[in-house]
């Protein structure tokens, strides 16, 4: 489990590593909606896919949701939403078009959370944009059409080459462990009730599995 540089996907891995990343490439096509939500992460390309499609008149509002977690804290101490409003308002996106919800500390937390400030804000939207990071719109999706089935959403994601993403990251060994993390999740949040089930294929399963092997298991849930 070890890489040349730690930027650098190692060889040995980088096949089973690009099969999840395509896995959880929901390759929706976006379509104007009510609002874009920028679910919390480590990733600031939730807040610049945002800006993306609110200045391209996709969406009207944006709503960022996410408080912190161990893999976030660092780089984001005042909370994911709280910077990825402070990036929007930075690169032009006005106040009142924008919404946070500073609580969430998980994915079911951010839909159901989000659904609260939107009701406080009288603001009822039947569509939406999903915006995650890359190796997480396929759990996204999953989540929502489980706690928000009457809202109709697609999904995306600033999603560059795999390797200038783990560059812009800083540390491929923290991006496919995220990925192997995600993957696992898929399958226990759905048996947990959390989401609705996904197919997972057998390429997926064995890539999953020889990572694992492999040593990146620093995000499975036990």
């Amino acid at each position: 489990m070890s890489a040349l540089h730690p930027n650098i996907i190692p060889g040995e891995h980088r096949a089973d590593v690009l099969t999840l990343w395509n896995y959880h490439d929901m390759k929706h096509q976006v379509r104007p909606a009510d609002i874009a939500i920028g679910l919390g992460s480590h990733d600031i390309g939730v807040a610049v896919r945002a800006v993306e499609l609110f200045k391209d008149k996709t969406v009207p509002r944006l709503l960022f949701t996410g408080a912190n977690a161990p893999t976030t804290i660092e780089r984001f101490p005042r909370g994911e939403a709280v910077h990825y409003r402070e990036y929007a308002l930075t690169h032009g996106v006005p106040d009142e078009a924008i919404l946070i919800e500073t609580a969430a500390t998980n994915t079911a937390e951010n839909f159901q959370l989000s659904k609260e400030v939107l009701r406080q804000h009288r603001v009822e939207p039947s569509s939406a944009i999903l915006i995650s990071r890359p190796y997480q719109e396929r759990r996204s999706f999953a989540t929502c059409k489980k706690l928000w089935p009457e809202l109709d959403v697609v999904c995306t994601s600033y999603r560059p080459p795999i390797d200038e993403y783990v560059a812009g990251i800083g540390d491929a060994q923290f991006v496919i462990n995220m990925l192997v993390g995600d993957t696992q999740r898929i399958k226990i949040f759905a048996d947990a009730g959390y989401a609705i089930p996904q197919d997972v294929p057998d390429d997926v399963q064995a890539a999953y599995v020889r990572l694992v092997e492999a040593g990146y298991t620093s995000r499975l849930i036990r």
